[in-house]
């Protein structure tokens, strides 16, 4: 038996923070390291790992908002963790001990992250990719059934990013940092109102939300067939918001342009 079949695969929890951020532990048990995601603020993460009887090791960092590095040092104080983040911004990640990049990648534990740049809400972006446990940890660039907001990048950036994450296997779980997903559905219905895996989505994620449930993993297989801004390519997409000669990254400017105004 190999060494990647006999490994235990990663244990991720999903947890709330602030009114609508997720935050995500991930426990690597070959090592008994434990990383958190973009950690908006410390005692949540405390909170989560007292739970499972884990020690905080390292927090990845995918950009430097405030609600994504906001409990970094004060979780580095409580805990000594290693701060990793991405080298394109680390001048504005609080407490950054490691820089990475798509050549660098990230290690933690025993694993080996591979990194994406995906420039587009930020100008340093990045999103972290374990290959061998199928999880995708993609800050605020793509969002279950949505993308984030252009903040600091172009539509070619933002469009140049999400292909880099659509390439990715049908099973990669999706852990985006926000519950968006339900107004996300709301728009991405009337982007698309003739797609009918959407709109079977759209219930699924409806109930879900009646039931006090997260949306968060989604899969990239339903991201592929029902969000809009992995989508952009799509004729009926571009019927509505361009025209047969416009460009794919133009496409994805205007779908989110509208996406601003909803």
């Amino acid at each position: 038996m190999s060494e990647n079949q006999a490994r235990q695969p990663l244990e991720i929890v999903v947890f709330p923070m602030l009114s609508d951020n997720y935050g995500f532990l991930i426990h690597d048990p070959a090592s008994n390291a434990t990383a958190v995601v973009d950690p908006a603020e410390a005692e949540p993460v405390l909170a989560a790992c007292k739970a499972k009887n884990w020690t905080l090791t390292h927090i990845l960092n995918t950009h430097h908002h405030g609600d994504h590095v906001g409990g970094n040092l004060a979780l580095k104080a409580k805990t000594g963790c290693r701060i990793i983040g991405p080298a394109y911004d680390r001048d504005r990640i609080p407490g950054i001990d490691v820089t990475v990049d798509e050549a660098s990648g990230a290690d933690f534990g025993s694993r080996h992250a591979q990194i994406f740049f995906v420039p587009g809400h930020t100008r340093g972006h990045i999103a972290y990719w374990f290959a061998e446990d199928h999880a995708l940890f993609c800050g605020d660039t793509l969002f279950a059934l949505g993308c984030g907001r252009l903040f600091e990048g172009t539509p070619a950036q933002m469009w140049s990013s999400l292909l880099k994450l659509r390439a990715l296997p049908d099973e990669t779980r999706v852990y985006c940092a926000h519950e968006y997903t339900q107004s996300n559905a709301r728009f991405a219905l009337t982007a698309e109102p003739e797609n009918e895996a959407l709109a079977a989505q759209t219930e699924k994620v409806a109930a879900a939300r009646a039931a006090g449930r997260f949306t968060i993993p989604s899969t990239l297989k339903i991201e592929k067939a029902c969000n809009p801004f992995l989508r952009a390519d799509q004729p009926a997409l571009r019927r509505r918001f361009g025209g047969p000669g416009m460009k794919d990254a133009d496409v994805l400017g205007a779908i989110r342009a509208a996406k601003d105004r909803f």
